[in-house]
C-alpha cells in the first residue's frame, strides 16, 4: 500500500460526515451522534493505516500528494506526512471518539437541530486541524489555519454553557475569534510576501513563484531565496504572531481561559489537546525552516516569553477558585513548555516539544473531562463548593488524580518524559531559561495537589453525598486516557522513533544543534 489518497480520506472523511449529520431527514436526527461517532472511528481506522504504513527511517515526508490548485498563483494542493505531525494526526483521530462520547449529552436529543450541529461542528473542526497538519503547501496551510476557526467559534457561542442571558459564551467567541482573525490577517501579509519573494527569486513552477513548502524551504537552505535582515525578521514575526495566539504564548494568551470556560468540556478539549497543537506544530513546521536566521535572532526573546508563560501560566492557576478556568491556566503553562523547547533549538528539546504536544493533549483531555464531568452533576464550577468526592465517587476521584499526577509530571506518566527533554536540551543554549522553568514542579504540585485536597479529600460537602460516580459511557471515555498516559509514561519509544528523524531534518535546516 503507497498511501496514495489516504491523507485526502483522513480530512474529507470527518468533512463529509459532518455535512451528511447536518442535512439528515427529520425522521432520522436520532441517528446524528452515532453516525458522527461511526465517522470518527473511520478516522481513526485511516490514521492507524498511515501510521502503519509510516517508514521512520524513509523519506522525510511520505503519503505525498500533489495536485494543481491555483495554478495562476503557484498554489497547489499538496498534503504529506513527517513523524510530528504523524502522532498529532493520530491524537486528533484518536481524541474525536472520546470526545464526541463525553459530549453525548451536552446537547439534548429532544433539541434536534442543535443535536445535529454540534457533532457535525466537531467533526468539521477535526477535519480542518487534519488539512493543517498535513499540508505541505504554505496557502493551503493558512486556509485551514483560518477556516477551523469558524466551527470552533460556534461550539463556543452556540453550545457553550453561560448565564442565562448568554454573554459569557457570546463574549468568550467573540474574544477567541478576533485574537485569532487578527493574527491570521497579519499572517496572510507575510504568506503573500513569501510569494513576491520567490517569484523574484524565480523558484517554482515556471520560475513564477510557489507556496509549495518544500521546494521554499529547500531554497532558503541552499541560499537561492535570501531575506534582507529586516524583511526576515518582518516575515517571521508575522507568522510567529498568528502561531502565538493559536498556541496560546504569553502575553496573547487572554482569549483561552474564557474560552474553555465557556465551551462544553468536550469542545474545550478539542480546542486546548487539537487546534491550539495547530500553533506549535506550525512554529516547528514553518517559523524555524522558513526564516531560520530571523527564528536565531528572535529565540531569545520566544524563550523568555516561554518561561514567563510557564510561571504565569502555575501562578495564575495556583489563584483560581473556579475548577475548569484552573485547567486552562494550566495548559498556559505547558504551552510555554512547548514553546521553549522549539526555540532552544535542539534535537532533544525540539523531540520533546513535539512529545510534549501528544502528552499534554492526553492528559489535559483526561483531568479536564473528568472536570467536567463531576461540573457537569451539580453545574458548580466554584471549587469551594465542592469537598470528599472520594468518598462518594471514588473511580473519579481516582482517575482526576492520575491525570492531575500527569500534569505535573510525575514521572512514570506521560508528560514526565517530554518535558525532560525539554528541560535537558535547554540547558545547553539557555541554561537560565531552563533553571527558571523548574520552578513549574513546585507551582504545578500546589494546584493539583491542593485542588485534590479541596475538591477530592475530607468528608463530603453538603450536597454532595448523592453525587453518581463515572457511568460506563464515562468509563470508556476516561479509561482509555488513564492508559495512554501509563503506556506513553513508561514506553515513550515508539513515538520518539517517528519523532526524532522529522526533528533532526527541522533542526538541521535551522542550524541548531543535537
Amino acid at each position: 500500500m503507497n498511501g496514495l489518497g489516504l491523507l485526502s480520506a483522513l480530512w474529507l472523511t470527518p468533512l463529509i460526515g459532518a455535512l451528511v449529520v447536518v442535512i439528515l431527514p427529520s425522521g432520522a436526527r436520532r441517528a446524528a451522534r452515532p453516525l458522527a461517532l461511526a465517522t470518527s472511528l473511520v478516522v481513526l481506522a485511516v490514521a492507524v493505516a498511515l501510521a502503519v504504513g509510516f517508514d521512520p527511517g524513509g523519506e522525510t515526508h511520505q503519503f505525498v500528494e500533489s495536485r494543481p490548485w491555483i495554478p495562476a498563483f503557484g498554489a497547489s494542493y499538496t498534503l504529506g506526512l513527517d513523524g510530528i505531525a504523524l502522532v498529532l494526526v493520530l491524537l486528533t483521530a484518536a481524541l474525536m471518539p472520546l470526545l464526541l462520547l463525553a459530549g453525548w449529552h451536552d446537547v439534548a436529543a429532544s433539541d434536534s437541530r442543535r443535536a445535529q450541529a454540534y457533532p457535525a461542528l466537531m467533526l468539521a473542526t477535526q477535519g480542518l486541524a487534519l488539512v493543517a497538519f498535513t499540508s505541505l503547501d504554505v496557502l493551503l496551510f493558512y486556509v485551514a489555519f483560518e477556516a477551523m476557526l469558524i466551527p470552533l467559534y460556534f461550539l463556543i457561542g452556540g453550545f457553550g454553557r453561560s448565564d442565562s442571558s448568554g454573554a459569557d459564551r457570546a463574549a468568550a467567541a467573540v474574544r477567541f475569534l478576533i485574537y485569532n482573525l487578527l493574527g491570521g490577517l497579519v499572517m496572510l501579509v507575510a504568506v503573500i510576501g513569501l510569494y513576491v519573494l520567490t517569484a523574484r527569486a524565480g523558484i517554482g513552477p515556471d520560475n513564477g513563484g510557489t507556496f509549495d513548502y518544500r521546494l521554499i524551504t529547500a531554497a532558503v537552505a541552499d541560499g537561492r531565496l535570501e531575506f534582507t535582515t529586516g524583511v526576515a525578521l518582518l516575515m517571521f514575526a508575522a507568522f510567529t504572531l498568528a502561531f502565538a495566539i493559536k498556541a496560546p504564548l504569553w502575553p496573547f494568551h487572554t482569549w483561552l481561559p474564557g474560552a474553555a470556560v465557556a465551551a462544553t468540556p468536550a469542545s474545550a478539549v478539542l480546542m486546548m489537546a487539537v487546534v491550539d497543537k495547530v500553533g506549535t506544530f506550525a512554529m516547528l513546521r514553518y517559523s524555524l525552516p522558513l526564516f531560520p536566521d530571523a527564528a536565531a535572532t528572535a529565540a531569545p526573546v520566544l524563550v523568555t516569553l516561554a518561561v514567563i508563560s510557564i510561571v504565569y501560566g502555575g501562578v495564575m492557576a495556583i489563584a483560581q477558585t473556579d475548577l475548569l478556568r484552573l485547567i486552562a491556566y494550566a495548559s498556559i503553562s505547558h504551552f510555554g513548555f512547548i514553546i521553549l523547547g522549539i526555540f532552544a533549538r535542539t534535537e532533544q528539546s525540539a523531540a520533546g516539544s513535539a512529545l510534549y504536544m501528544v502528552n499534554h493533549g492526553v492528559a489535559t483531555a483526561a483531568l479536564f473531562l473528568v472536570a467536567g464531568f463531576l461540573v457537569r452533576r451539580h453545574r458548580i464550577r466554584e471549587i469551594g463548593y465542592y469537598g470528599g468526592v472520594q468518598q462518594v465517587a471514588p473511580v473519579m476521584a481516582g482517575t482526576f488524580l492520575i491525570a492531575g499526577l500527569a500534569t505535573l509530571s510525575l514521572p512514570g506518566l506521560a508528560p514526565f518524559v517530554s518535558e525532560f527533554l525539554v528541560f535537558v536540551g535547554t540547558f545547553g543554549p539557555y541554561p537560565v531559561a531552563a533553571v527558571l522553568a523548574t520552578s513549574t514542579f513546585v507551582l504545578a504540585a500546589i494546584y493539583i495537589l491542593w485542588t485534590y485536597q479541596r475538591v477530592m479529600g475530607g468528608p463530603p460537602a453538603p450536597g454532595l453525598a448523592r453525587t453518581s460516580d463515572l457511568d460506563a459511557r464515562e468509563l470508556v471515555v476516561v479509561i482509555p486516557l488513564v492508559v495512554a498516559l501509563i503506556v506513553l509514561g513508561f514506553y515513550p519509544q515508539p513515538a520518539l522513533d517517528v519523532i526524532e528523524p522529522a526533528v533532526a531534518h527541522t533542526v538541521a535546516l535551522v542550524g541548531g544543534t543535537r
